[in-house]
Order: C-alpha cells, then structure tokens, then sequence
C-alpha cells in the first residue's frame, strides 16, 4: 500500500507530507536559534563598557563564507528547478555545486577557529600586555608549571586595544616575537590583590612553580563570554551545514536512484532538503552582521 501524500498535495494544507513537516521542523528551529540569539542580545547589553570584544573576528573570512553560502542557495534551487525540467545532468551538476559549497564553508570556518585557539594574551609583571598568535610553549616535566611561552603579536599597556583593536588600529604597534619567562607573569593572586580589570580569564592549567594560576589566556569558548557565544552560535550553525551536506550529498549519489522509478517524489525530496538549505543560509545572514560588524 503506498503512503498517501508523499507526491501528491493535501487537501486541507495544500502541501505533500515531507513539506508540511520540514515546515513544522523549521518552525522548531527558528526557535531554538531565537533563544541563542536573545541570549547574545542580553549579555551584550548587560556586558560592563569596554568590556565587549569587537574586532576578534576575519571579516574578510566571514564574508567570504557569506557570498559561498548565497551560492549554494542559487545551485540549490537550480538543482530543484533542473528536475522539474527533466534535465537530470544539470541537477547532478547544481547539486553537486551545493555540496561543494557547504565544504568550503566548513573548511574556512575550521581556520577561524583554529585561529581562536591559538590567540593569547598575556599579563606581565611590568603590567603590559603581549597579544598575538601562539609560536612555541615550555612546559617542565610533569606538564603543569609554564616555564616560557612565546607569542608572534603586538606588546602594549593598554587594555583597550586588546578588547577594541578595531577602535585603535591606527596606533602602530610592532609585531614581532615575544618569548615571555613564567616568572615575569603574573600571578592570578597578585591581580586579585590589586583589583586589576582584565579581559581574558587565566588557564587554569598554567601555574607558576608555587601553583598560583598565571594571567595567561586565549581566545577559546572557556575563557571568554564573546567567544563562547560565538562558538555557540557557529558551531551549531556549522552542524546544520554539515547535516544538510550530507542529505544533499546522499540525494546527490545513491539516493538519486529514485529519479528512474518515482521522478515526482524524488523532485520534492529535493524542494524539501532545498528549504531546510535556505533556513542554513538564512541564520548565517543573521550570524553575520551580528557577530563579526556589529
């Protein structure tokens, strides 16, 4: 007995099965990603002046991901249209396309975070700050007290411009190797001590040969409310894209077998992966300016 509704619409909805679920499913969707970004909204605000990072992120990365996401949209919807007019090479090539664009975009989005891994800053004793790009880092034996750490960035003693480097990139700063002595950082302790603002929090696994944690920190998710929030919002974002890669990619290859025995119901498998595609597309036009020009 067939299913009934899988090729021809509803009378009461005036859409077939999988259309009215990839409806019901977005709907969820919209409100899960609603929470996150509320959730953005409200620690922004709440977050102390000056505090809030901008800058951190590769506008230029991020745009590109941008015009390889609106690309996808267009071949995606070429691949749909290609069926509809029983031209089944072009589909295979538009979809193809798709596919293609969601591993670029995944593949950039693996150097931005890796770029976030690999940032760090550091509090010195003489009360400057080296921020840059992680070159080598000396552990002793048991892998616990840091003995150096060297970074490839800019040394300066003002807060601001490791949280807004935007707002002060007119000030020349010289960007060159700083290798910094696990003595010459401080101690958690000492800032505490002080009451000193900071704008990363300490890693906990670096101590000092006493044991107090040393004001060292980088740019990942635990040690930062902006990045945390962004690896959030990205990471889930990147798991749809990867998700939908995979359905497009299998309607691409074996399961483009339908198409010789149920033409029809394989063109809606298409229009229906094809929205849940152009909702990816539509969160990351949000992410965007949100995130990285905001």
């Amino acid at each position: 007995m067939d299913i009934p509704y899988t090729v021809k619409p509803r009378e009461d909805t005036g859409l077939f099965n999988a259309k009215v679920g990839i409806w019901l499913f977005l709907a969820s969707e919209v409100m899960l990603f609603g929470g996150l970004f509320s959730s953005y909204i409200l620690l922004r605000v709440g977050a102390e002046d000056g505090s809030w990072p901008h800058g951190w992120l590769n506008v230029p990365l991020g745009t590109a991901n941008t015009i390889v996401l609106i690309v996808s949209s267009v071949t995606v919807v070429m691949a749909w249209a290609s069926l509809k007019m029983n031209q089944f090479s072009k589909f295979k090539l538009y979809q193809g396309l798709t596919v293609l664009c969601a591993l670029i975009f995944l593949v950039i989005k693996t150097f931005e975070y890796n770029d976030k891994f690999t940032h760090y800053a550091v509090l010195q004793k003489d009360g400057s700050y080296v921020d840059g790009h992680l070159v080598t880092k000396k552990m002793n034996a048991a892998g616990t007290v840091l003995e150096s750490i060297t970074l490839h960035g800019m040394q300066t003693k003002d807060i601001n411009q490791i949280v807004d480097p935007h707002k002060h990139r007119k000030e020349k700063h010289e960007h060159k190797e700083f290798t910094i002595a696990g003595t010459n950082i401080v101690r958690f302790a000492d800032v505490a001590k002080v009451g000193q603002r900071i704008a990363f929090r300490p890693v906990p696994s670096m101590k000092d040969a006493a044991g107090n944690t040393l004001m060292i920190g980088n740019r990942a998710p635990r040690y930062n409310t902006y990045t945390a929030i962004y690896f959030t919002l990205t990471g889930l974002h990147a798991l749809h894209v990867l998700g939908g890669a995979i359905v497009i990619g299998f309607l691409w290859g074996p399961g483009a077998a339908m198409w010789r025995t149920e033409p029809e119901r394989f063109t809606n498998r298409v229009e229906v992966s094809g929205l849940f595609w152009h909702f990816v597309d539509l969160v990351w036009i949000f992410l965007f300016p949100v995130l990285y020009l905001l």
